[in-house]
């Protein structure tokens, strides 16, 4: 693995509302949306993620509003296959990247349950979503890395002629991420992903899912896996004491539903009381029977707390104590870790003081001694 290009995430959204903080019942407040996203560029972070469900405002919309505030922060925009046709979906972030001077990549996320999808009108099943997004994600390549007039004649998408007129900034990569681990998302992921997005689970099962995503990728005939990410939610203390007194008083406010307004656009993915459909989920829940407390500091109450919704498993300690676990992932083969707050605003501020710098510090100097290792 190259240290070099280990890269952090965060996560914006467009109001002051969390699973703890039950917000003023605004869906848009631009300004703070604007200092959120600031935040994350004055703090360091590579790119934000801007998450996607039916009724939440449109990522492309926000990503475009935020790249006219920022200078160099990355733009990962959630996205769902099956609502707009690709050959719109291509130009749209095509033409976002070249207004933004090549900020843009996309994070495909196919679905999780069956009521939020026919909620936009798409009522496949789970397996043939995936084999839908097999193709709509062909389009999006084949559009993106040649400006051949093309034709397509699949399953679930038919056109003659189309010639996309623009393209990725300075002709770069477009990037993909992708979510899901279910074994038709493994297929598909393994086939098409730049990135392989998970949640955050112990060490062992990373590991085991890393491995998945590596065979399946050899055999689709890719001489090299697709970048991992996983994504937790830090909560820091001046020291580990008083990182896990916070940790509790953020269990009991999850508990009690203080974060209302917030619950209720974050439930129409992952519906409290109601076993999930989607294998993340579940997948995250096992992991929580399986004990509150894995490796270093992964706290899984606050996942059980909401029903496996979202990433939700938490990273307890100082600064040090959470710096370390990051690097713990890295050394099995994570290259880029999203993390986000219940204090959303001003955690993503208190990381880019407190975390951020020690695990970048922590980089350079374990890259400093393999290559020290690598002259003796």
């Amino acid at each position: 693995m190259s240290y070099d290009d280990v890269e952090i995430l965060g996560m914006i959204g467009t109001a002051d509302a969390s699973e703890t903080r039950a917000g003023d019942g605004a869906v848009i407040d631009p300004e703070y949306t604007i200092r959120f996203a600031r935040a994350h560029e004055d703090g360091g972070f590579d790119r934000v993620l801007i998450g996607y469900g039916s009724g939440w405002p449109e990522g492309t919309q926000v990503a475009a509003a935020v790249a006219a505030h920022t200078e160099r922060l990355g733009l990962l925009i959630a996205h769902r296959p099956g609502v707009v046709h690709p050959t719109l979906a291509s130009r749209l972030f095509t033409t976002l990247d070249q207004f933004s001077r090549g900020r843009v990549a996309l994070n495909i996320v196919t679905g999780s349950t069956d009521v939020e999808q026919r909620r936009e009108g798409d009522y496949l099943p789970h397996d043939e979503r995936y084999a839908r997004t097999d193709e709509y994600l062909q389009i999006l390549r084949g559009a993106w890395d040649s400006g051949d007039p093309r034709d397509f004649e699949g399953d679930y998408y038919r056109f003659e002629g189309f010639h996309p007129q623009v393209h990725p900034y300075e002709g770069r990569h477009l990037e993909l991420f992708f979510g899901g681990s279910s074994p038709a998302a493994y297929s598909v992921g393994a086939r098409h992903a730049d990135t392989y997005m998970l949640w955050g689970e112990p060490l062992r099962e990373t590991g085991e899912q890393i491995a998945t995503v590596t065979e399946l990728a050899a055999a689709a005939g890719r001489a090299r896996r697709p970048r991992i990410s996983v994504s937790f939610r830090p909560i820091l203390g001046a020291t580990d004491e008083a990182a896990w007194e916070r940790a509790h008083r953020i269990l009991d406010t999850i508990t009690d539903g203080v974060g209302g307004a917030h619950n209720l656009r974050a439930n129409q993915l992952h519906p409290r009381g109601v076993e999930p459909q989607n294998a993340g989920s579940q997948r995250l829940l096992a992991v929580a029977e399986k004990g509150e407390l894995h490796d270093r500091c992964l706290w899984t109450p606050t996942a059980k707390a909401v029903g496996g919704g979202g990433n939700s498993t938490a990273l307890v300690g100082s600064p040090e104590t959470v710096a370390a676990a990051l690097l713990d992932y890295i050394e099995i083969g994570v290259d880029t870790v999203l993390i986000r707050g219940y204090d959303p605003l001003q955690d993503a501020i208190d990381y880019g003081r407190d975390l951020l710098p020690l695990v970048r510090q922590e980089l350079a100097h374990r890259k400093a001694t393999r290559v020290e290792r690598a002259v003796v």
